[in-house]
């Protein structure tokens, strides 16, 4: 019986191995690295929802589903003869040693910035040992959602100093932007509606950044928030024997408006 962590893993990647062998699933043996992709992406995210949640054990189950998609890449790779789960350990484990000389090395810094800091030179400098051209944008994968892209970009760059000061300029923008959407929107310009909408965005981003606020969460809380309440109208709805489909717009604007007030004397929520 495999007792160990070391164990335990061993025999999730002999379970892979059988899943993806001769008399295994045939829906596992059919997966290719392209079609595993929406399930990568879900099941992050189905991480982050189990943290939100602060459920132990949901925690436990998605991070293990998670490290299920790593093996089961890893898996098509050996079959194809790229490379094993033990190359990831060991290239995963060489660069952690080489980013923290100050924990593995004689480095010395003061706090978590000097680290990051030291994170970034090192990091930059393994690209140009590969020839690679340098950016401080380097990192940011592109299939970032984009509203976390746009946020790890503004971080990259704030970390050379493209920054604004403090909110207050970058709130000033971010309102400048709301001017030049209302003005596309008068013209009737779709394309540059689109493009204005999205450097109003990019602004707001700045703004929670700047007050120490990540954008990406922020965001998520409000579509909680939303999901709750719409959840909340419906209960109300089928409890007076109605359909949220045959109410009218009148009728779910008082309903609404009775589930805010009923957060707002619980305490559970700002109103909007």
């Amino acid at each position: 019986m495999a007792n160990s962590a070391g164990d335990r893993f061993d025999s999730l990647l002999s379970l892979m191995a059988r899943l993806r062998g001769e008399g295994g699933c045939p829906w596992d043996r059919e997966q290719t690295r392209s079609s595993l992709k929406a399930y990568l992406v879900e099941e992050a995210y189905e991480v982050l929802q189990a943290i939100d949640d602060g459920a132990r054990d949901h925690l436990v189950e998605e991070l293990g589903d998670l490290l299920f998609q790593v093996v089961f890449h890893c898996q098509i790779a050996r079959e194809q003869g790229e490379f094993t789960m033990a190359d990831v350990l060991d290239r995963l484990s060489d660069k952690m040693v080489r980013r923290h000389p100050h924990v593995f090395g004689d480095r010395v810094v003061a706090d978590a910035r000097e680290a990051l800091a030291q994170w970034e030179r090192i990091k930059h400098d393994e690209a140009d040992g590969r020839g690679e051209p340098r950016s401080v944008l380097e990192g940011v994968p592109a299939m970032l959602p984009a509203l976390l892209r746009a946020q790890r970009l503004q971080v990259k760059a704030g970390r050379v100093g493209f920054d604004w000061p403090d909110w207050r300029p970058a709130w000033s923008k971010a309102r400048e932007e709301m001017g030049e959407v209302d003005a596309m929107l008068a013209a009737g310009d779709t394309d540059r509606i689109r493009e204005e909408l999205g450097d109003l965005l990019f602004s707001i981003v700045n703004v929670a950044r700047l007050q120490g606020i990540d954008a990406e969460d922020s965001l998520r809380q409000a579509a909680d928030k939303f999901t709750r309440r719409v959840r909340e109208v419906e209960a109300e709805m089928r409890a007076a024997g109605r359909q949220v489909s045959d109410a009218s717009a009148e009728d779910l604007d008082r309903a609404w408006e009775a589930v805010k007030t009923r957060e707002s004397s619980r305490g559970s929520g700002t109103e909007r």
